[in-house]
C-alpha cells in the first residue's frame, strides 16, 4: 500500500474519531432534553456523498429519501413486504365508487417549529408540492379538487382512478405550508434545512463534512432514544468500512465484496430487512440487428449466467433473477414466468440458434461484439460486466467493456442510444407501474431510467395503461401477469439479479435493534434502538 493510501486512511480515522468525540460531547444546540444520566446518546450512519437536497421531494436517490423520511414524514408508510401502514393519516377510506379517498389525521401534530400541521398543509402539499415530484405528478394529477371540512380531514375528489395511489403517497415527504407558500419551492432554502413533523429535526450541513439531526422532543408517536444523529460525508468504501469495524460508525454502506470482513465480525451485521429490493437489470438496443428481434435477445439473455453475477459479483448476497417482479410483491408476481425455462442457458442450443439466424462463428472466434454500458463507479456492477462478457464469450458473443461516470452512462444510453447492452443497479420501486414498469413500456422521447430499448410492445403497453388505471389490485394483478408474459416474449429488458449486497451494515457496539425491520422503508428503526453505550 502507497504512503498516499496510508495517509488518506488515517485522516479518515481521526475524522471518525473527532465526530465520535464531539458527538459524545453533545456539542451544538439542541431543544430535545438530555438523557437522565447526562450521556448523549449519538446514533452515526456515513453517507457516500453530499447531499444535493434534504428534501427528496426535489431530489432523487436514496440520500435525500434517507433524510426526507426521518424528517419530514409522510401521510402513508410503506414496509419492506408492501404493505401500506398509517404515517400521518391515521386512516384511509376510498368511496365504493372510487371517486373520492378520504384521509384522517393524527391529531396534535406539531412541525419541528412548534406551528400545528392541519389538513391546509396537506392540500397545499398535493396542490402546489407533489406535482414536482416524479411519483407525485401523476398522483396529484389524479385529484380534481381537495375539501378540507376540519384540521384533520381531508377529502380528495379524484378526477380517475389511479393504480398506485397509497404507494406513489407513501413516497411523498409533506413540507409546511406557512415555510414554502409564496416562495419559489425548488430554490426555498428549507430544502437544505428541513422543517418536518418527523422523529428528528435539523440541525447543520457542512458540505463535504457532515449533516447533523436531533431529536424531536414533541414527535407525534412518543419518546425514543436517539439524542443526535450525525451523518459524516465518507466517500471511500473502504474508509466506511475501517470505521464500522472501529466502533467509530453505526451504520454504512460498504462494498459487496467487503461482507466477509461483515461475517468475520462480531458485532457488524449486513441489514436484510427494511429496503425495497434491488437489481441487477440488462436492456437491450434493439435498434442494432444483431438484438433486433425478440428471438435474439432471448438467445443472448439466455446465454448470460445469472447465478454466476450473484456468486462472483453480488459475492452471493442476492438471487438470480427468475421472474421479471421482486417475489416480495407477491400480489402481483405471475408464478408461471420461470427465466430458468424460457431462458434455459444451453450452450448448444444457445449456438445453434444464434447459427440459424445468420450469425456464424466468424474467422475471429465471434459472431458479433456488444458494447456493455455500466457505471463504472457501481463495484458490483462492473464486476457484473466481466461476468456478462465471459458468459458471452461462451457462445461466440464478444463485448466491450465500457465503464464511465454516470452521465456520460445516462447521455450514451438514454439519449445517444450508443450501446448494446445496459447494465445497471436499480430499486424495484414501491409498486410495479412506478417501478419495475417504466423499464418495459414504451419510451419513444428515450426519459433516463426508462426502457432504452426502442422497443414499443402494444399488448404490454395496454396492460401497463390498464393496472395504472384502476384501483381493483385483482384486476391489476391480471394485467401485471399480461405485462410479464410480453415481458418475458420481448426480452428487451430484464432484470437478471436480485441483490441485498447495497443494503446498510451496522454495528451493534452501540446500539441495538438496527436490523429490526420496522416502518417506512430506507429509514433506520428509531422506535425500537436502545442504547447500549
Amino acid at each position: 500500500m502507497s504512503m498516499r493510501s496510508l495517509r488518506g486512511i488515517a485522516a479518515v480515522g481521526v475524522t471518525a474519531a473527532m465526530l465520535a468525540l464531539a458527538a459524545c460531547s453533545g456539542g451544538g444546540d439542541s431543544s430535545a432534553p438530555a438523557p437522565a444520566d447526562d450521556v448523549e446518546r449519538v446514533y452515526i450512519e456515513a453517507v457516500s456523498a453530499d447531499p444535493t437536497s434534504l428534501n427528496p421531494q426535489f431530489a432523487g436517490g436514496p440520500i435525500p429519501l434517507r433524510f426526507g423520511f426521518s424528517v419530514l414524514g409522510t401521510l402513508v408508510e410503506l414496509n419492506d413486504g408492501y404493505e401500506i401502514m398509517p404515517g400521518l393519516a391515521k386512516s384511509w377510506e376510498f368511496s365504493e365508487d372510487g371517486s373520492t379517498v378520504t384521509l384522517e389525521l393524527q391529531e396534535g401534530v406539531l412541525w419541528h417549529d412548534g406551528e400545528p400541521f392541519t389538513s391546509e398543509d396537506v392540500k397545499f402539499n398535493f396542490e402546489e408540492i407533489m406535482p414536482l415530484q416524479t411519483f407525485g405528478k401523476p398522483l396529484s394529477a389524479s385529484i380534481a379538487s381537495i375539501d378540507t371540512p376540519d384540521e384533520t380531514t381531508v377529502v380528495l375528489n379524484l378526477a380517475n382512478q389511479y393504480g398506485p395511489f397509497l404507494a406513489a403517497l407513501s413516497q411523498q415527504a409533506l413540507v409546511p405550508k406557512h415555510i414554502y407558500e409564496g416562495t419559489d419551492y425548488v430554490t426555498n432554502p428549507a430544502n437544505m434545512a428541513p422543517i418536518g413533523t418527523g422523529p428528528l429535526m435539523f440541525e447543520s450541513f457542512s458540505p463535504g463534512e457532515q449533516i447533523v439531526l436531533v431529536k424531536n422532543p414533541d414527535w407525534w408517536r412518543g419518546d425514543f432514544e436517539v439524542d443526535r444523529a450525525i451523518y459524516p460525508v465518507m466517500t471511500d468504501p473502504n474508509a466506511r468500512m475501517m470505521a464500522l469495524q472501529s466502533g467509530e460508525l453505526d451504520a454504512a454502506v460498504v462494498d459487496p465484496s467487503q461482507q466477509d470482513q461483515v461475517e468475520a465480525s462480531d458485532s457488524l451485521e449486513l441489514v436484510l430487512r427494511g429496503a425495497l429490493p434491488q437489481m441487477v437489470n440488462a436492456g437491450f438496443n434493439a435498434s442494432l440487428p444483431e438484438l433486433s428481434t425478440p428471438e435474439l435477445r432471448s438467445l443472448v439473455f439466455a446465454a448470460i449466467d445469472r447465478e454466476a453475477i450473484v456468486d462472483l459479483s453480488l459475492h452471493g448476497l442476492g438471487e438470480a433473477a427468475t421472474t421479471v417482479f421482486p417475489e416480495g410483491m407477491t400480489w402481483a408476481v405471475d408464478n408461471s414466468v420461470d427465466f430458468d425455462k424460457s431462458f434455459e442457458r444451453d450452450i448448444d442450443a444457445i449456438n445453434a440458434g444464434l447459427d440459424a439466424a445468420g450469425y456464424p462463428v466468424g474467422a475471429d472466434g465471434t459472431r458479433f461484439t456488444l458494447d456493455i454500458r455500466y457505471i463504472a463507479a457501481l463495484s458490483d456492477v462492473a464486476a457484473a460486466a466481466e461476468v456478462v462478457k465471459s458468459s458471452l464469450q461462451d457462445v461466440g458473443i464478444g463485448a466491450n467493456l465500457l465503464g464511465t461516470a454516470e452521465p456520460v452512462f445516462m447521455e450514451s444510453v438514454f439519449a445517444q442510444s450508443d450501446f448494446g447492452i445496459m447494465l445497471m443497479r436499480s430499486v424495484a420501486g414501491a409498486d410495479p407501474s412506478i417501478g419495475v414498469v417504466r423499464w418495459l413500456t414504451c419510451n419513444p422521447n428515450r426519459i433516463p431510467v426508462s426502457n432504452p430499448s426502442g422497443v414499443c410492445d402494444e399488448q404490454l403497453d395496454q396492460a401497463a395503461a390498464a393496472a395504472l388505471a384502476t384501483l381493483d389490485q385483482d384486476e391489476r394483478a391480471a394485467q401485471f401477469r399480461t405485462l410479464q408474459q410480453r415481458a418475458v416474449a420481448s426480452a428487451h429488458w430484464l432484470p437478471l439479479a436480485w441483490t441485498h449486497g447495497s443494503n446498510y451494515t451496522v454495528s451493534s457496539v452501540r446500539w441495538e435493534g438496527l436490523t429490526d425491520a420496522v416502518g417506512q422503508t430506507n429509514n433506520p428503526p428509531w422506535t425500537h434502538m436502545t442504547w447500549v453505550g
